[in-house]
């Protein structure tokens, strides 16, 4: 049985949206996060953007470094 928490809402398409305005493929930003120290490979990133797979948030705080949004509202914007 798993403990672990179930995402409710899926924030896929700001992580999309933000990571094309980077400039950046689910490649890249996954080889970004593995330089950070963070285990992602492009298929776990391309299912987090699809909300087939819940984001932790040590990922979420480095997407915000990588994508350099001002602040969390942009992850959550219309939600």
């Amino acid at each position: 049985m798993s403990n672990g928490l179930k995402q409710d809402v899926s924030i896929g398409d700001n992580l999309q949206r933000l990571r094309k305005q980077a400039g950046l493929t689910q490649a890249q930003a996954s080889a970004k996060l593995e330089l950070l120290g963070l285990s992602m490979t492009p298929e776990i990133y391309a299912k987090i953007e699809q909300g087939r797979y819940s984001i932790k948030i040590s990922v979420l705080l480095a997407l915000k470094e990588i994508y350099r949004a001002d602040s969390f509202d942009a992850f959550f914007e219309g939600l």
